[in-house]
């Protein structure tokens, strides 16, 4: 875990339940009496949230993949310097609706094949990875069609399609390959309440 606090993030396809996981884990920690903060990218901050605006709403062409990677980095700086770090630095547990990993996977596979840019930018601007990530796995189609019935106006990526989404599937499971040290591939198929609980004795175990 960090040195100060504990920095968590929750990642997966749109509609696969990692913001209701995230909020639910959160309580949970709260419940037992350590200090939590529950934030979101893009966003987190002011100035990330104004960013967000422009990322998910809209048309999906609105942007390039290579002008998504861009902004999407400006927000997380953001977000890194006014919410996470003086978190981290109060020794509190930190837990991010996404991070870094999602603009590895949506802008890096499967929006275009950018993942080393991705990487370039995340070094030089960011530098910093989660201690503990949950990927939250379901089937696309079952996934699509929550995000969809949600009618919430942040429904850019969505409307890229089932394809889309797969691919987003198939990105975030190769990511937890690639990062087996900290990521762990959480069911969401399941009822709300027994990923809860997956969720928090993965937790609960990483933290002793």
């Amino acid at each position: 875990m960090s040195g100060n606090g504990i920095f968590v993030t929750f990642e997966g396809i749109d509609g696969s339940g990692k913001s209701t996981q995230a909020h639910s884990l959160a309580d949970r920690i709260a419940r037992n009496g350590q200090d939590v903060v529950l934030t979101r990218e893009p966003g987190g901050s002011p100035g990330a949230e104004a960013i967000r605006r422009l990322l998910v709403e809209g048309d999906p062409d609105r942007w390039s993949p290579e002008t998504e990677i861009l902004l999407f980095t400006a927000a997380r700086r953001d977000h890194l310097e006014r919410t996470i770090e003086p978190a981290l630095a109060a020794r509190k547990v930190v837990i991010s609706d996404r991070f870094a990993d999602s603009t590895r996977v949506y802008q890096g596979v499967a929006r275009a094949d950018l993942r080393p840019v991705v990487d370039l930018l995340h070094e030089a601007m960011i530098g910093r990875e989660p201690d503990l990530t949950f990927v939250v796995d379901m089937d696309p189609e079952a996934a699509l069609s929550r995000g969809l019935a949600r009618n919430s106006g942040e429904d850019r990526f969505e409307e890229f399609g089932l394809e889309f989404q797969q691919k987003l599937r198939q990105g975030f499971l190769d990511l937890a390959k690639q990062f087996p040290e900290r990521c762990h591939v959480i069911n969401g198929s399941h009822s709300v309440e027994d990923v809860a609980a997956d969720v928090f004795a993965v937790f609960e175990a990483r933290r002793r």
